[in-house]
């Protein structure tokens, strides 16, 4: 492998990378216009695994923007992430394939100010599938695979006598 091509490898999976860390930010910011933005035309995204829905870019964020109303506050940790190109059909050197970890907790709408654990947590793993287009690289589909969920129990505060 020559220099050049070391070095061109070096940035698509940086450029992977941010297109990963994007889709994780802009969810948590509620952009969805941005959301839409990190998809290829026939985008597709599937949150069926996690009880949501799957559809294009456009369905999926407003199902998303609806849905992340219940969540007002949100974070997603997107880590180990494993990014292969050359992975899609008819290949030339334009696709890329990322797994990777989540872990992301959210508070309710509507929680008192005092608690600041999240009363909901889910993990799991993304499965995204990149394209290279001629405004870089775009989602062309994303799976959600969440493996697990949590709604942590409230602590009963001793009755007083």
């Amino acid at each position: 492998m020559t220099q050049r091509v070391e070095l061109a490898t070096v940035m698509d999976r940086l450029a992977v990378d941010e297109v990963v860390t994007e889709y994780a930010v802009v969810v948590d910011d509620g952009d969805w216009e941005a959301y839409r933005r990190l998809f290829t035309p026939d985008g597709r995204a599937d949150y069926r695994s996690a009880g949501g829905v799957e559809g294009d870019a456009g369905e999926i964020a407003a199902w998303l923007s609806r849905t992340m109303e219940l969540f007002p506050m949100r974070q997603h940790l997107i880590v180990n992430r494993r990014v292969r190109f050359g992975l899609l059909e008819q290949d030339s050197g334009d696709t890329a394939r990322v797994q990777a970890d989540y872990v992301n907790p959210m508070r309710f709408a509507g929680q008192d100010g005092g608690s600041t654990e999240p009363d909901f947590v889910c993990g799991g793993r993304y499965d995204f599938g990149l394209l290279r287009t001629a405004e870089g690289w775009r989602v062309r589909e994303v799976v959600v695979h969440e493996k697990w969920r949590r709604v942590p129990q409230r602590r009963q505060e001793p009755a007083v006598p």
